[in-house]
């Protein structure tokens, strides 16, 4: 992988300040995933580096036109799960294109590869940020993974740069289409110990409780750490934070595992920021089920509050906790762990702390506006992958994160 893939140590000195469009994500104020997070935070420090930086954002409460620095574009999009982003990121690609003709456009998500050929058409460079292998994921159909699959080429094909957010993404890119990726992480938030009279009104206490924060997907394996953790001898409460936008079958299977156990709290989605950040500070552990994607923003946010990880089994968030955690691939498994964890609480925090370490050592978002700042100046001087990647295949042959 390491061959094909693009990091740099410094960012770039004097470096001649850029209109640089974010779109393809909900925009900021930050209140959902990773990409959000991402633009906020890399987006401001951009900002605060002197280049001028417009975010495309869809229902946002806030209506102001600037925040932390940036220039937000508030515009509509249609409110239905296959069309939401597209229709958001076409409206979006037409606005940057016929008014504001930025320098530099980051493009999230494979998904709106099909806008990338008009930002190029008008001179505008295009960086796409692939996210993780989206067509996995069983909350789409054949349509909508055989859509995935192909704006995956498409965006190979046309991009003049592939963000990848992990080093299984980049491997992943490298052995299906013998192309080149920037390797970009996600920061991590170091997060001060928090006012635990945040936890009263939930009826929990610092260290007494076990957390789960999750979108509600079968990829997500939330329904596996309940069904576990319900068959186990635990004493601290479960504590799981998400919901299903989309879909009332998986919640329903979810609220079934749980069965009536009163030792599981099912809270709902909670967008209140320090709440979320002090559930997180003050859990005993936390239980991280993704299984799809990269380097996923949640695990970062528990490592950075210094709380121990039990995570799913797999080459990326193994990669990403690189030792300093736990990790489960059955419902008994997650049950096992959780049991283990309250039975030797010195262990327990000992692994937070080395947890934290790693978070505050390896996921710096200075760090990584840094390589953000360089790739827009890179890409702003005409460096492109265009050339040699438009004529790209996929591979016969399914990339095996096992084997990388």
């Amino acid at each position: 992988m390491d061959e094909h893939s693009t990091s740099i140590a410094h960012p770039p000195s004097g470096a001649h300040p850029l209109s640089i469009a974010m779109i393809g994500t909900r925009g900021v104020p930050a209140a959902y995933g990773g990409f959000e997070t991402a633009v906020e935070e890399v987006g401001r420090r951009l900002a605060d580096r002197g280049h001028r930086v417009t975010v495309y954002t869809r229902g946002s409460e806030s209506r102001e036109r600037e925040y932390l620095g940036m220039t937000v574009v508030h515009l509509a999009a249609l409110r239905q799960k296959q069309l939401e982003t597209l229709s958001h990121t076409g409206l979006s690609t037409a606005h940057a294109v016929l008014r504001h003709r930025p320098d530099v456009a980051f493009v999230f998500n494979a998904a709106n590869s099909p806008f990338v050929p008009f930002l190029r058409a008008r001179r505008i460079p295009v960086a796409l940020h692939m996210d993780g292998l989206e067509w996995r994921r069983s909350k789409w159909g054949p349509r909508g993974k055989a859509y995935y699959r192909w704006a995956e080429t498409h965006g190979v094909r046309t991009a003049d740069a592939l963000i990848a957010d992990a080093p299984g993404i980049a491997d992943y890119y490298d052995h299906q289409f013998g192309v080149p990726t920037e390797l970009i992480r996600y920061g991590a938030p170091i997060l001060a110990t928090p006012d635990p009279a945040l936890l009263e009104p939930l009826g929990l206490t610092p260290g007494g409780y076990h957390l789960v924060v999750a979108r509600f997907e079968p990829e997500n394996h939330v329904r596996e750490i309940v069904e576990g953790y319900a068959s186990s001898a635990a004493q601290r409460p479960l504590v799981v934070v998400g919901s299903a936008p989309y879909s009332a079958d998986y919640t329903q299977a979810i609220t079934a595992a749980a069965n009536g156990d009163d030792r599981i709290r099912l809270l709902g989605g909670v967008y209140d920021q320090d709440l979320l950040d002090a559930l997180y500070a003050q859990a005993h552990t936390y239980l991280h089920g993704h299984s799809v994607g990269g380097t996923n923003p949640s695990l970062l946010r528990a490592m950075g509050a210094g709380t121990a990880v039990i995570a799913f089994d797999i080459t990326f968030n193994r990669e990403v906790l690189d030792g300093e955690g736990e990790f489960f691939r059955t419902a008994a498994d997650a049950g096992a762990a959780v049991t283990r964890a309250e039975a030797d609480p010195e262990r327990i925090a000992d692994l937070a702390a080395r947890s934290q370490e790693r978070a505050r050592a390896a996921f710096r978002w200075d760090a990584v506006a840094d390589h953000y700042e360089d790739l827009a100046v890179r890409l702003a001087r005409g460096e492109s992958i265009h050339r040699t990647a438009r004529r790209a295949r996929r591979r016969g042959d399914e990339w095996d994160p096992a084997a990388s």
